[in-house]
């Protein structure tokens, strides 16, 4: 038995240890795979080349850093090179190497697009064109690769026989990942950046600053602005400065003009010789997102030389934030050391609130059912009934922090109550609570394998029962996003594993804390009752709570189905079940004989295609634009026509099983002042609808930095994004507008 528990431990301490714990230095054979495909959007025609590096390795950016080469591809016809445009690389991360060596680049899987012009598919249709991919590929080692394939375009479409090539990824896949890609963007009102001579001899400062309050977080693993490469100007490594309602960035610039050709050297006047248009991509930490912006320097400014960056971020994992001799706070970027305590709490408060949500209200009650009766109880009874409560919610996060974690490794993208967008899930949830509702009626009583009586004292409905009122809570918990809890599970959904799990626990933990509470302190629950055959009532009214909470899952389920005749199936259902237990006590062999064909109606119902089409009119914009505004499905389509004709647009990303959704449709969305507000300002509506897996949707909500609904943005005249969050008030709309 020890040994079972010493390797249990083991198995935990590795899933749960960092990634550099136990460093892998062997080589793949495989370092990093190449797919190349045509791809189509909005009628223009790209190529697109997928690369995917084995889990551990990176390769490099437009700009590699401190060393390293960037990615290149080139195409040739009979070894002459041609040219294709290139659209914008995705943003990259940073990496540190060797302690001090900052580099630019890409992990996983990452596509670059070649968009073929209606000339090029003319001209090239039908040739034989080559591509050398070349790249440096680095974890412990780098090693340079290569790949040559050549490729056909036959009527618009890609062929390639050359073989070791990978599968190529789907059109829904290659449309997320060109939609993230980075664009062109004026530079924002609160950017401002500025160059001026620096205090060493044949250098520049480069000073730029956020002039919003602002959080750091949101800049893990990144800076907060890359330059694109610009001879003659050497950027170095980027410091931030974080103050009371700033972000600042500081970088030096050695000039490297003399080894262009020909020379050229720094103006001592600050004039230079010809403009400089300098490139950058610029992690906006106000729209959460990453854009390109391009400013023209002519000169600079010599009469004060700037602060130079007096230190310099010195591993990937130092979170320390250190002070010059101003007091200025200069900060790494990464600070998730520092944040993750913050975020453990967010988490814990958020699962507190959870408790007097609507969503859980029900399992709650029923656990508060259970502390009135067994309230006269020895204290030792009660703690273990409470312990079994929280070690159900505790045991439940932790099989969701589990799966998705399983989830990630295999490149699936998953969100906060993403088990509510599985049919059969919803219908293993409604089958639960009926059963526990017929309880409530007093049908039957749950008994454990063991017999009535463990130990000296009865666990009727105790024991068993107390366990699964704690997975039922942390099962209708995800619907509800708490305020603090979806700050935290963004934190949690964009670091480690081992975040992941502790923001989990922490959650859980929150969940449990008024049980927790009373099992050590019995007397604070003594404003309750004492028992009596009004708890026969209450028992009852509990039993309508449930159902009520399974007519709420029925119309879940029924936007998650295609057709009426899974509803019947799982009503039909249900009526066996009610049938089985309500004669099973008379006729034994009637009952269990309707109980398994209550088995037979649920195996049948999910082995069965049960998700929906994608129609754009789902019923939940249906029953949005019949309260009388016109609500448009969301796409990035809409998003850029609406952009493009300078319109406002407000955008709601919402799903039926969403609590805090309904909430706030209620006290906001739905009202008349936001009708008269929509109308007055001549607002465009679109609703992300996100009760069925949607990637689209959710790799926007990424995008982001969100894992769950409900969000809310608004897309300005000026094209900006303004992420609202999980709440939205009509003074925060005209807020942001102003």
């Amino acid at each position: 038995m020890t040994s079972f528990f010493l390797s249990a431990l083991l198995a935990i301490t590795i899933l749960l240890a960092p990634k550099n714990a136990f460093p892998d230095e062997s080589v793949p054979e495989k370092p990093v795979k190449l797919a190349i495909q045509n791809f189509s959007l909005e009628n223009k025609t790209y190529i697109a080349i997928s690369f995917e590096n084995y889990p551990g390795w990176h390769t490099y950016w437009k700009n590699p850093g401190d060393a390293g080469l960037a990615l290149k591809n080139l195409f040739t016809i009979k070894k002459k090179e041609i040219k294709i445009k290139e659209e914008e690389w995705p943003a990259p991360k940073r990496f540190i190497e060797n302690g001090t060596q900052w580099a630019y680049g890409y992990t996983g899987s990452y596509t670059l697009f070649y968009q073929l012009e209606k000339n090029d598919l003319n001209k090239l249709a039908g040739k034989e064109i080559n591509l050398t991919s070349t790249w440096l590929v680095c974890k412990h080692i780098c090693i340079p690769g290569q790949k040559e394939l050549t490729f056909k375009i036959i009527s618009g479409k890609l062929i390639t026989n050359t073989p070791d090539v990978s599968s190529p990824l789907s059109e829904l896949a290659l449309t997320s990942r060109f939609m993230n890609l980075p664009k062109i963007s004026p530079i924002p009102e609160y950017f401002d950046i500025k160059l001026a001579k620096g205090n060493k001899e044949k250098t520049l400062v480069i000073t730029y600053e956020v002039k919003k309050t602002t959080d750091a977080s949101y800049l893990k693993d990144a800076n907060l602005m890359y330059s694109f490469p610009s001879p003659p100007f050497d950027f170095q490594h980027e410091n931030l400065i974080i103050k009371e309602a700033s972000l600042s960035g500081i970088v030096e610039i050695n000039w490297d003009g003399e080894y262009q050709n020909p020379p050229v050297t720094l103006p001592l006047n600050g004039k230079f010789e010809k403009p400089y248009l300098l490139k950058f991509l610029l992690n906006d930490p106000i729209l959460r997102k990453e854009i390109i912006i391009e400013k023209k320097f002519d000169s600079f400014n010599v009469s004060t030389p700037a602060l130079t960056p007096t230190i310099t971020q010195q591993s990937s994992e130092n979170k320390v934030l250190n002070k010059d001799s101003k007091g200025v706070q200069l900060a790494t970027n990464n600070t998730a050391s520092n944040s993750l305590f913050y975020y453990l709490i967010l988490a814990f408060f958020g699962g507190l609130i959870l408790n007097v949500m609507p969503c859980v209200l029900p399992v709650i009650s029923l656990k508060l059912f259970g502390l009135v009766k067994y309230r006269n109880e020895s204290r030792k009874l009660i703690l273990r009934h409470n312990f079994f409560y929280t070690l159900g919610i505790l045991t439940t996060f932790i099989v969701f922090a589990s799966i998705i974690l399983a989830l990630k490794s295999l490149g699936t993208q998953v969100g906060w109550g993403f088990q509510l967008q599985s049919p059969n899930f919803i219908a293993v949830t409604i089958i639960a609570l009926f059963i526990f509702s017929l309880n409530m009626f007093g049908l039957f009583e749950f008994s454990t394998p063991g017999g009535k009586i463990l130990g000296n004292f009865q666990t009727q409905d105790g024991l068993v029962g107390d366990f699964f009122s704690g997975v039922l809570a942390t099962i209708l918990s995800t619907p509800c996003s708490a305020p603090f809890l979806g700050t935290a599970l963004t934190f949690a959904f964009t670091s480690s594993n081992l975040s992941i799990f502790l923001i989990f626990i922490m959650i859980g933990l929150g969940l449990a804390f008024p049980f927790i509470l009373t099992a050590f302190f019995p007397a604070l629950v003594s404003f309750l009752p004492r028992p009596g055959n009004w708890m026969n009532t209450l028992k009852k009214i509990l039993g309508l709570t449930l159902l009520l909470t399974i007519l709420w899952l029925f119309d879940v389920y029924n936007a998650l189905v295609d057709g009426q005749s899974h509803l019947i199936k799982l009503a039909t259902c249900l009526l066996f079940i009610f049938a089985g237990i309500a004669i099973l006590k008379k006729e034994k062999w009637i009952g269990f004989v309707s109980l398994l064909i209550a088995l037979g109606f649920f195996v049948n119902l999910s082995s069965t295609t049960l998700i929906s089409g994608n129609d754009e009119q789902t019923a939940l914009i249906r029953d949005k634009k019949a309260k009388g505004l016109n609500w448009e499905a969301w796409s990035y389509e809409k998003m850029k026509e609406y952009k493009e004709n300078q319109e406002i647009v407000f955008m709601d990303f919402t799903a039926k099983w969403c609590f805090t959704c309904k909430i706030n449709e209620r006290l906001v969305l739905d009202t008349d002042e936001f009708k008269k507000f929509v109308t007055e300002n001549n607002f465009k509506l679109l609703i992300g609808d996100w009760t069925k897996r949607d990637e689209v949707i959710g790799s926007f909500l990424r995008q982001n930095k969100l894992v769950g609904v409900p969000a809310y943005f608004i897309l300005k005249k000026d094209g900006s994004l303004i992420n609202l969050g999980e709440t939205v008030s009509i003074g925060r709309i005209k807020e942001q507008l102003n």
